[in-house]
C-alpha cells in the first residue's frame, strides 16, 4: 500500500530490514521501486515524489526540462557505496549530493532521533516511516524549494549501532557562467 499526503509520520508495516549504514549505496536513475510509503509534492514547475523504501529512500524529481532519481538503499548488486559527495551535471541540472554518518550514544540517539521525527512529521514537505518495535529505527525525508533548486535532506537511523546517516541533496539548473559574470558598465 502506497501512502500520499502531506506530511505524514507513519509506521512501517515492515520488518526492519536494511540494517547496517555500511550497506547502502546510492544511484542515480534507477528506475521506481516498490514504496511502503510516499508523499507527491507539487513545487513551483515541479514534481517530487518522496518515497520511504524500508530504511531506504528514492527521490523522483520530474520537471519541465526532465526527470532525475535518486536512490539510497540496500542495492544488490550494487558497487557503488554511499558516498561523501558527489557533484554531476544530469541533463540541464547541476546535481549535488552529500552524506555523513553521526555516532552517537544510546542516550544523544533518543534525543536526536525524537527531534528529527518531530521536524519532518510537522512539516507540510516532510515524510518519515518508524519500524514497529523501535521508536528509534526510522527514515525521514524533508524536502522543499529555494531559488529555483529543489532541495531534500534524509536521515537513516540505526539505533543498534548508534549511526544516524544525514544526507542533502540539491538540484537545479546550471547558471550559464555568462550570467555569473558582472556586465561591463
Amino acid at each position: 500500500m502506497c501512502l500520499r499526503s502531506r506530511s505524514m509520520l507513519t509506521t512501517l508495516k515492515t520488518a526492519y530490514t536494511d540494517t547496517r549504514a555500511a550497506d547502502l549505496a546510492w544511484a542515480l536513475g534507477r528506475e521506481p521501486l516498490p514504496a511502503l510509503a510516499s508523499l507527491d509534492l507539487e513545487l513551483t514547475g515541479a514534481k517530487l515524489q518522496l518515497r520511504l523504501l524500508g530504511a531506504s529512500h528514492q527521490v523522483l524529481l520530474q520537471e519541465e526540462r526532465g526527470s532525475c532519481s535518486e536512490t539510497v538503499a540496500c542495492i544488490p548488486g550494487s558497487s557503488t557505496p554511499l558516498p561523501l559527495g558527489v557533484a554531476k551535471r544530469v541533463g540541464d541540472w547541476e546535481y549535488e549530493f552529500a552524506a555523513r554518518v553521526e555516532m552517537l550514544t544510546p542516550g544523544s540517539f533518543a534525543g536526536r532521533a525524537q527531534e528529527l521525527l518531530a521536524l519532518v512529521s510537522d512539516h507540510p514537505h516532510g515524510l518519515a516511516g518508524v519500524f514497529p518495535g523501535s521508536p528509534h529505527a526510522f527514515t525521514a525525508l524533508l524536502a522543499h524549494q529555494h531559488e529555483g533548486q529543489v532541495h531534500w535532506r534524509t536521515w537513516h537511523a540505526y539505533p543498534q549501532d548508534g549511526q544516524l546517516v544525514a544526507t542533502r541533496t540539491r538540484v537545479g539548473v546550471r547558471v550559464p557562467a555568462a550570467r555569473l559574470s558582472p556586465t561591463p558598465g
